[in-house]
């Protein structure tokens, strides 16, 4: 189990701003069409083929979250997905590795957040709510335990098998009948549906789409970036916040 795994949904407090060079991590993330699930219907992103640091800014972390990690860490990773998604099962895959590196150390969290794309994937709104009921009914361990087995348990190009559900459910520990009765009463749809508004509000039009924050400065991931260009952006804004390298300093 991780150490810094969060049952009780709590804030994130983000104590250390970095007040210059941030932008230049930004040129490092590059927005990678063949690596986004885009519906046709949807409106392009403001940018293409670019990487920005966004004016909108995502709600503020709280006890509706559930957090992978040191929820005081300094560098925060908010991912809007979708678990039907290609790319977020590599992506999901690559951030698994980054927290095994980082989250012990307690310097990266990050926030899962419901943004399915039922254009793309008809049973990704069900999902969604069959994972906040599961997190609901027995926690945050439970519901990253069952967010890792949907993408675990699928092959990259399959959609989920929707009637394992509740087997993954009793799986992490949850009973079957509570889960049962949570998903059946579209308990957890709202939230699902203000998820996606406040994905769409700061920019997500496809998956993954992450929002990286340090103190109050922030940027976008756009896509499923490969570990290795995640892994040098955080080694990056480490060095910052250390002060073991220059701030206009930029990972290859």
């Amino acid at each position: 189990m991780d150490p810094y795994s969060s049952e009780s949904k709590q804030s994130v407090a983000v104590p250390v701003a970095i007040v210059a060079g941030f932008a230049m991590i930004a040129i490092a993330i590059f927005f990678t069409g063949n690596r986004v699930d885009v519906p046709s219907s949807t409106p392009p992103p403001v940018q293409d083929n670019a990487t920005e640091v966004i004016a909108g800014t995502p709600r503020p972390v709280d006890e509706t979250d559930y957090i992978r990690g040191n929820p005081n860490a300094p560098i925060l990773m908010i991912e809007y997905s979708d678990y039907d998604c290609p790319f977020c099962k590599q992506y999901h895959e690559s951030m698994k590795q980054i927290m095994d590196e980082y989250g012990v150390t307690g310097r990266v969290a990050w926030v899962y957040r419901q943004f399915p794309l039922v254009q793309l994937h008809p049973n990704a709104p069900l999902i969604s709510e069959a994972a906040l009921c599961v997190g609901d009914i027995g926690g945050g361990e439970a519901f990253w335990r069952f967010s890792d087995l949907i993408f675990e348990e699928r092959g990259i190009d399959e959609f989920t098998n929707v009637t394992l559900l509740p087997d993954y459910a009793e799986e992490v520990g949850v009973s079957r009948n509570e889960y049962q009765s949570c998903v059946d009463s579209n308990r957890m749809e709202a939230a699902v549906t203000a998820s996606l508004e406040d994905g769409f509000n700061v920019g997500a039009r496809g998956t993954p789409y992450t929002i990286l924050i340090v103190g109050n400065q922030q940027a976008v991931i756009n896509g499923a970036q490969p570990y290795d260009t995640i892994k040098g952006i955080i080694d990056n804004l480490i060095g910052q916040l250390d002060g073991t390298i220059g701030t206009t300093t930029t990972p290859s």
